[in-house]
């Protein structure tokens, strides 16, 4: 969060951990919320927020993808790295719930267009991830047949 506000943007963070939403809220609006066990608590009203640019990482809940998906406003990003199965042979976490399967982002977000994807093991430190960022077409540009290109 700290980085995109610094670079002017409005940012949003969420997390259950009160000292992390502490150290959050220097930098724009945080939100303490168990995502996992209670409502989404992004809502307009009763339709979802949406933003320019959703940036997940280290963090997977498999039944949230769709409510990630829809929080990707028209001409709108996701970015999204997590662990990866392999994971467990080099440290945690380690649990296969907590490890993305084989292209698991591709099948994901396939409701997105996906502009790039990567798999794989990374060195500093050792891990295993995927990366994912996919674009949700403006409805304006549904017509146009060039893709566009987002700047990330």
């Amino acid at each position: 969060m700290q980085w995109f506000a610094e670079k002017g943007h409005a940012v949003t963070g969420i997390d259950r951990s009160s000292e992390a939403i502490d150290a959050a809220s220097n930098f724009g609006e945080a939100v303490l919320a168990d995502i996992e066990n209670s409502p989404w608590p992004l809502m307009n009203g009763i339709l979802l927020r949406q933003f320019e640019a959703v940036i997940v990482t280290n963090y997977l809940w498999r039944p949230l993808f769709p409510v990630i998906a829809q929080s990707v406003a028209p001409g709108g990003i996701l970015i999204y790295e997590t662990f990866s199965q392999g994971n467990e042979t080099v440290g945690k976490p380690s649990r296969p719930d907590f490890l993305l399967r084989p292209a698991e982002l591709l099948v994901a977000f396939k409701s997105l267009r996906i502009v790039a994807f990567e798999e794989g093991f990374l060195q500093n430190p050792p891990r295993f991830v995927q990366r994912i960022t996919a674009a949700r077409s403006d409805l304006r540009d549904e017509t146009d047949q060039a893709p566009k290109l987002y700047p990330l």
